[in-house]
């Protein structure tokens, strides 16, 4: 089963004392849009070949731009051992309408 967070949820995460990892696997063009602060960038098609790169022993959000991307990102990693990562239901767009009105859509 995947687990979904609300952006509203990531909203408080973000200022905990650990704050997660946001894995963004969107591509680069989109990156260049807009983006979440300190997010790690590994497009989706990259994902499994540079998966040494994502922390394990931290908690991890997986981000795209609806939500779909991600939601497979992080059923890969699960199968690859991840046990504390989840999906961010309605990724950056999501982000952008609900959070911060002032980030680009597209």
């Amino acid at each position: 089963m995947i687990n979904n967070i609300e952006v509203e949820e990531l909203s408080t995460w973000l200022y905990a004392s650990e704050a997660p990892i946001l894995l963004d696997v969107r591509e680069p063009w989109e990156i260049s849009i807009c983006s979440l602060k300190n997010s790690l960038f590994i497009p989706m098609g990259q994902v499994l070949s540079r998966a040494q790169e994502i922390p394990s022993d931290q908690r991890v959000v997986a981000i795209c731009h609806h939500g779909i991307r991600s939601h497979h990102v992080v059923e890969w990693l699960r199968r690859l051992g991840y046990e504390n990562v989840v999906n961010l239901r309605g990724g950056i767009d999501a982000w952008a309408r609900r959070i911060d009105p002032q980030m680009t859509l597209y």
